[in-house]
């Protein structure tokens, strides 16, 4: 799994027009590894940007991405799992995924695709049945791997009692001012890879901030170097001894044309930053 990855959602929700386009000019400057999910509706332009890469030569085959889905909590059930998977992969235009993830550990009533949802349809999730149909749906071949998204340790704790197929990853959020200690060290014991999301923060979003772009211990160090404080916010997170110690993989958004930009000079900075810790052990790091 590419420890870079792009993801393709946004709040609010942007046209397929954009989706493709960005994604496109991430294949371009080199990214393998992209995310989507049955609610953000991006799997069609996801899937027509890949059939355009390959057609104009930017990939020589689908087996050099690495493509992420997830099922919706409307389809969080035994029997709808499988069809649910089915249909991500006639949006995409694929014959696999390489990873297919529980969005959150709560079911809702069928049939609805929005969020937030409805208190009304809230359903507590019958794990062992909706685990089994994701085994199932490895078993197949229908993707190659399964795993979960914003799990807590107790609700990993339950699948792991019963799984023939362990999460291979749990996909949550991670930054510099919410480091997910105990997660962390719970998935490394459990052998289960971290993926970060929002590792910028979630402003923009219905329920986030912008707390981590507005920090005044980043903001320093990235004038102190003459980069952004995303550049700060990637370097902290893709330092050598967090990647090999967590398993981490960084999940990068798609709506912020700067993130664009500074994925190219990423490899640059991360050999010229050095923050002297003044980033470890606390509320953030580097």
């Amino acid at each position: 799994m590419p420890v870079l990855g792009m993801g393709t959602s946004a709040s609010p929700l942007e046209g397929s027009d954009e989706t493709k386009t960005a994604i496109l000019q991430a294949i371009e400057i080199g990214h393998r590894h992209f995310d989507t999910a049955t609610l953000y509706l991006t799997e069609e332009p996801l899937g027509e940007a890949i059939s355009e890469a390959l057609s104009r030569g930017l990939i020589r085959s689908r087996d050099e991405l690495f493509i992420t889905s997830k099922l919706w909590c409307s389809d969080a059930h035994g029997d709808l799992v499988l069809p649910a998977l089915k249909k991500s992969l006639r949006n995409l235009q694929l014959e696999y995924l390489d990873l297919y993830l529980i969005h959150w550990p709560v079911s809702s009533r069928s049939g609805t695709y929005e969020f937030p949802i409805n208190k009304g349809d809230l359903l507590p999730m019958d794990f062992k049945s909706v685990w089994e149909a994701m085994q199932e749906c490895q078993d197949l071949g229908l993707t190659k791997s399964i795993g979960v998204s914003n799990f807590s340790c107790k609700k990993l704790s339950d699948i792991l009692a019963f799984a023939k197929i362990p999460p291979a990853v749990n996909q949550v959020e991670i930054n510099p001012l919410w480091q997910q200690k105990k997660l962390r060290e719970f998935c490394e014991a459990k052998g289960i890879v971290l993926t970060a999301y929002a590792p910028l923060g979630t402003r923009g979003t219905i329920w986030g901030s912008n707390r981590v772009m507005e920090n005044e211990v980043l903001r320093e160090i990235a004038t102190a170097k003459g980069k952004s404080v995303a550049q700060v916010c990637s370097y902290s997170f893709l330092d050598i001894k967090h990647l090999y110690s967590y398993n981490y993989i960084w999940m990068d958004e798609h709506t912020c044309t700067r993130t664009q930009d500074h994925r190219t000079e990423f490899m640059d900075f991360k050999n010229r930053c050095a923050s002297g810790g003044r980033l470890s052990k606390g509320s953030v790091w580097c």
